[in-house]
């Protein structure tokens, strides 16, 4: 069973990925999305944008593969809590975005992000400056105001967790609506 704040998180992702606001996540919102995304930080390399992407695509692919019975090529807000908060069905799918978007903030490969590239990344996905700033401080900076590549990635497969509350992610969707 899902817990209140992992449904508030789904519900908050869907709202962000579905970028053109019709109600229904589609492929051409994965590809605006990850498009602004990979963009957001410029001294990100090719090769870690083109993870990115892929793991956009592969996010998608699940979606369309384990939700779409009907053939329509959308995936609705129910159809996509049920896919996300379900650790058997999409686990592979969270692991790998996790790993390729904490790596996209990690320009310089010193295993740390950065303040401004992890808000730039976030930022480009959608979610509040001030949720934001508050899962980075969340995350335990370090003395340079960085956090470990690592911690952000386990923070994103943690946010899909349906068992989870109290964790950093429950930050974004503060004030959020529901």
């Amino acid at each position: 069973m899902a817990t209140t704040e992992a449904n508030n998180r789904a519900r908050l992702v869907f709202s962000l990925f579905d970028a053109d606001g019709n109600g229904y996540i589609e492929p051409a919102d994965f590809e605006l999305m990850g498009g602004r995304v990979a963009a957001a930080v410029p001294a990100a390399g090719e090769e870690a944008k083109n993870r990115l992407l892929s793991a956009f695509q592969r996010y998608w692919q699940t979606l369309v593969t384990e939700l779409d019975a009907n053939g329509d090529g959308r995936i609705s807000p129910e159809e996509f809590t049920a896919t996300v908060l379900n650790p058997q069905r999409f686990d592979a799918t969270v692991s790998e975005f996790a790993e390729a978007l904490a790596a996209l903030g990690d320009p310089d490969g010193d295993g740390r992000v950065t303040r401004p590239d992890f808000l730039a990344l976030m930022t480009a996905i959608g979610f509040e400056q001030a949720n934001i700033e508050a899962l980075f401080d969340a995350f335990g900076p370090d003395g340079d105001d960085r956090v470990a590549v690592r911690t952000w990635a386990d923070g994103i497969r943690d946010y899909y967790r349906p068992e989870k509350s109290g964790i950093p992610g429950d930050h974004l969707t503060a004030g959020a609506a529901g």
